[in-house]
């Protein structure tokens, strides 16, 4: 029996080529996103902005949403499909025209632009696993970064940033959540990196993202 190997697996719901471009998983992910896109705004006419918003939420955000950590670093060749998808499913929930500018509108529904949602993703991995809220194999990837001497980032909860040459390639160990979660968590404003609760993390965390929009 001769056993074929295959360029793409599927696992949890998430298509791996072998080069993890991840362009099968984004193509997939817009097919079936934008068909309830469609059957949605077949009966449009019928829901309020409420109802057609919880029905997105369900058939359309859940799926861009679902393993989205694994899309991060991602060019925006690909990013941009997804917020097209995005940009359609807001459209419809609000009903504005096709070409007022998408950011004002997202803000209103209060949804994060993909590339925050990805990056979203990834700090809240990122927490969880300093407070023993990750799986060990997860938290491992990660260690708080010790200064030789006493110095002021000391209580900062820093990152250790991994060598070059663990990382290993641009393409692949850039994308890692070893090598992410230290550039993203780093960059944080102190007050938010050491933020008491999960949720309190979480709010502060979406506030900031919007920030960044204005």
């Amino acid at each position: 029996m001769k056993i074929t190997p295959s360029n793409e697996a599927r696992d949890l719901g998430v298509i791996l080529d072998s080069e993890l471009t991840m362009s099968k998983h984004v193509n997939a992910l817009c097919c079936n996103a934008s068909f309830g896109i469609y059957k949605i705004g077949r009966i449009r006419h019928l829901l309020d902005q409420q109802t057609t918003e919880l029905l997105v939420h369900a058939f359309i955000t859940s799926r861009i949403d679902s393993c989205n950590g694994i899309l991060y670093g991602l060019p925006d060749s690909e990013i941009s499909k997804l917020q097209r998808l995005q940009n359609s499913a807001a459209r419809l929930v609000t009903r504005v025209r096709g070409r007022v500018h998408m950011k004002p509108v997202l803000r209103r529904l209060h949804w994060l632009p993909v590339r925050q949602r990805i990056e979203f993703k990834v700090l809240l991995l990122t927490y969880k696993s300093l407070h023993n809220m990750a799986p060990s194999y997860i938290s491992d990837l990660i260690h708080i970064y010790t200064p030789p001497r006493q110095l002021r980032s000391s209580d900062e909860l820093l990152l250790a940033t991994p060598s070059l040459r663990s990382v290993r390639t641009t393409t692949y160990g850039d994308r890692s959540f070893s090598a992410a979660a230290p550039r993203l968590w780093n960059v944080l404003p102190s007050s938010l990196r050491q933020a008491q609760t999960l949720n309190q993390f979480k709010c502060n965390l979406k506030k900031h993202f919007f920030s960044s929009m204005l």
